[in-house]
């Protein structure tokens, strides 16, 4: 019987792809075979094909569709970074919170609030400017809403979930994604204004080592002078404002909007730093809000009028208070006026 060209070369086409084909076949077979007795001997046990997942072996990989990650099967990262959160920054963190709001109720318990050792005068000094003012309580609210949000966002389906039930967990969860995806970069922008506006009085001077190798008088009760801003002001305006706040930003916004090509791995990092460095933020800000409330006696009314007393700025800030009564403006802020001044001298009643 005669083959014909067609047939000559079919008959080669069809040998050529069995014998490359056969090899997988009986490769695949094989591996199958191995797999069902492995399911037999050890139920559950699907480690060589994870294996093979982990290697980056993927024979699936014939997307037309061309992109970050798009030939990707199985991103292996994803279990590393789901248990990096879940196990050990969100437990951690957790207790980290637990301590120092722990700590601070045991400090107010022993010592309560910080209250002046002499009777207010009545005589007022401008310590914080309209501008000023207005610039912390933008950052201060949008803080406030990222921290309550972020903390539900964490730590919500461990502790808000079994409460509450999934219903009402999953609107409170939704509407704290919402505002925190939102709010994100209005505090991004606070945190630019913060450093701009603070940063000439928050300068290292040589009398914050004094106030820091008596820890501010805070334990002893003694007085410490210091400038327009201590040394402890200090330290949250650089480690806390500053840094955790450009560091929460930066990873935030690369959280917040996933249409700039990066990859899965790359907010996985991204979110785990974003956790870790708002957790420490949080947990400073608890110091500072309780310093800055009912920890000191008028260091609310300073930011929220703007003004302190006479007796108030003496025992807290004394240099700044000597050089808000000489009328010397370099030493930062609305405070150091000239007219201030002569009204401080003069006793007269703002």
């Amino acid at each position: 019987m005669r083959f014909g060209l067609k047939q000559w070369l079919g008959a080669g086409l069809a040998a050529l792809v069995l014998g490359l084909t056969a090899p997988v076949i009986a490769a695949d077979t094989s591996s199958a075979q191995e797999q069902a007795a492995r399911q037999q001997a050890q139920p559950g046990n699907n480690s060589p094909v994870w294996r093979d997942v982990r290697g980056g072996d993927n024979p699936y990989q014939t997307t037309q569709v061309r992109g970050v990650e798009t030939a990707v099967l199985v991103q292996t990262e994803g279990e590393t970074w789901r248990q990096l959160r879940n196990r050990v920054v969100t437990v951690y963190g957790g207790w980290l919170l637990v301590l120092m709001a722990l700590v601070i109720g045991a400090f107010y318990y022993w010592k309560g609030p910080i209250k002046l050792h002499e009777q207010p005068t009545g005589r007022k000094l401008l310590r914080f400017a309209y501008w000023e003012r207005t610039v912390h309580w933008g950052a201060a609210i949008s803080f406030v809403l990222l921290a309550i949000t972020g903390v539900i966002i964490m730590f919500g389906k461990h502790v808000l979930l079994p409460i509450i039930g999934y219903t009402l967990f999953s609107l409170i969860a939704q509407l704290s994604k919402l505002v925190h995806n939102f709010v994100g970069p209005v505090f991004a922008v606070c945190t630019v204004l913060m450093f701009l506006t603070y940063v000439k009085d928050n300068l290292p001077k040589a009398h914050d080592l004094q106030w820091l190798a008596k820890g501010g008088g805070l334990l002893s009760g003694s007085h410490v002078p210091s400038g327009r801003f201590n040394a402890g002001e200090k330290a949250w305006f650089w480690m806390g404002v500053t840094g955790l706040g450009v560091v929460v930003s930066i990873t935030g916004f690369v959280l917040n909007f996933p249409n700039f090509e990066q990859g899965r791995e790359l907010m996985q990092q991204a979110n785990v730093i974003h956790a870790i460095a708002a957790l420490l933020f949080v947990t400073m800000s608890l110091g500072h809000i309780y310093m800055g409330t009912v920890g000191v006696e008028g260091a609310y009314d300073s930011m929220r009028t703007g003004y302190v007393d006479e007796i108030w700025a003496k025992e807290h800030h004394e240099y700044w208070y000597r050089d808000a009564v000489a009328g010397d403006n370099k030493s930062g802020g609305g405070a150091a006026n000239p007219a201030a001044a002569s009204a401080m001298k003069e006793g007269w009643k703002q």
